[in-house]
């Protein structure tokens, strides 16, 4: 992305705030691992979103006066050169301009010129009052760890009480659910390289071969497009391994007549496909594999029928269920369509972008611009056969278009690509 492209999500952001408001937003910190050791840094995304730094340490602070004037600056880790010889190139201001389109970039002490600001509600120059502090606050789960916005909240509650806490997280998560075409286009070159990458492990496949030996074949496919590898952790199984929907061991082994199911996503300019395919490890569909295939095959051809602006995104995962159910009961495979939670475990729409589970305002009605999963799973424990063919819809003015319909998704084109 450009840098006009996060100049203009902060000032539709801005456009949002009330008036007398503080914006603070945080890149965050790194997670120790073990001793003197961290885990890979991971920039929050909504701070990309805005800003499209990807660096530690770093904060937006947007300030909106009474009038609706919004002033912007962005706080980074100061040149360090010890630690940079250690831990690597610290983003430089003249970087952060370039990259953002924000013009005051600081490496000053972030906390001292808060308070100088925020220390009786007003300007340090000027007589407005702060009325509201915006942070994004979102938790998946309340046991989730604290980030920095809820150490500084507790800071503001004791300190700037005056302060009314707004969420951040409901403008952003509006603002992320219609896809520019910049955003598009990434979203398409990252299902180019996801191809590659199944089509890779599909060539490669053969009884006997390790899980963790598909995710080698994936990653190294996708590290012929660059540094970015994949946009989230790839799951990758063989076999009974299947029935663990988010799988990550990578330890089982593809025996002949197993199915080898991979849920993986390719990552461009920060934006991720998210595509699962399933295939026999020895490039040849059972009967009874090929049945539960093609239902799902049915499914998901049906769905990029009839999704269009208008429909409402809850029906998405309604009519997956039922129509699947249908074409279960007609195989025979299914006695009742009530009982379609024997064998279908999970939803089947999950929106996807800056995340692979992007972090939206789940809409009532389908838009255009809109960009999410169509993912049919099907588990049959008791045959042994487990797994899920997924796709990317994007939403268009009169229907939809399956981004990921040039990788290998019906029995014949995966078993003519598996056996060349």
């Amino acid at each position: 992305m450009q840098a006009a492209f996060h100049a203009e999500k902060r000032h539709a952001f801005y456009d949002a705030m009330l008036p007398e408001s503080v914006l603070l937003l945080f890149s965050g910190e790194e997670v120790r691992k073990t001793n003197d050791e961290y885990y890979p840094f991971f920039a929050d995304r909504n701070f990309v979103y805005l800003t499209g730094l990807d660096c530690k340490e770093a904060v937006l602070l947007a300030l909106k006066d009474a009038n609706g004037t919004v002033t912007e600056r962005l706080y980074i880790l100061p040149p360090d050169p010890m630690a940079e010889r250690w831990t690597g190139r610290r983003v430089k201001p003249e970087e952060a301009t370039r990259l953002s389109g924000i013009a005051d970039i600081r490496t000053g002490d972030f906390h001292a010129d808060v308070h100088t600001l925020l220390s009786g509600g007003h300007y340090a120059t000027t007589p407005s009052h702060f009325a509201h502090l915006y942070l994004d606050l979102f938790r998946q789960s309340p046991a989730d760890r604290d980030r920095p916005a809820q150490h500084f909240l507790r800071l503001a509650q004791t300190e700037y009480p005056f302060l009314h806490t707004e969420d951040a997280s409901a403008i952003l998560r509006t603002l992320r659910l219609i896809k520019t075409p910049e955003e598009i286009d990434a979203i398409r070159r990252a299902e180019e390289i996801t191809k590659s990458g199944i089509e890779s492990m599909m060539r490669a496949s053969h009884p006997g071969m390790w899980e963790y030996e598909y995710k080698a074949v994936f990653d190294y496919a996708l590290g012929q497009f660059g540094p970015q590898g994949p946009g989230f952790p790839s799951i990758i199984s063989a076999g009974q391994n299947n029935f663990c929907i988010h799988y990550y061991s990578y330890t089982g082994q593809a025996r002949d007549g197993d199915m080898v199911l991979a849920d993986v996503g390719g990552l461009w300019d920060n934006h991720t496909a998210d595509v699962s395919r399933g295939f026999p490890c020895n490039g040849r569909f059972t009967p009874r594999q090929r049945l539960l295939f093609d239902c799902m095959l049915k499914t998901s051809d049906h769905m990029f029928s009839i999704i269009r602006p208008g429909m409402k995104m809850a029906d998405v995962d309604a009519t997956i269920r039922r129509y699947n159910a249908e074409l279960l009961r007609e195989a025979g495979v299914l006695d009742d369509v009530r009982d379609i939670g024997t064998y279908m475990w999970h939803g089947g729409a999950h929106h996807i972008g800056y995340d692979v589970h992007d972090v939206v305002a789940r809409p009532d009605v389908i838009a255009p611009g809109m960009v999410f999963c169509v993912d049919i799973g099907v588990y049959h424990e008791a045959w042994g056969i487990g797994f899920r063919l997924e796709d990317n819809c994007l939403v268009t003015e009169d229907g939809c278009e399956n981004l990921s319909a040039a990788i290998p998704r019906t029995p014949d084109a995966i078993e003519a690509l598996m056996n060349e």
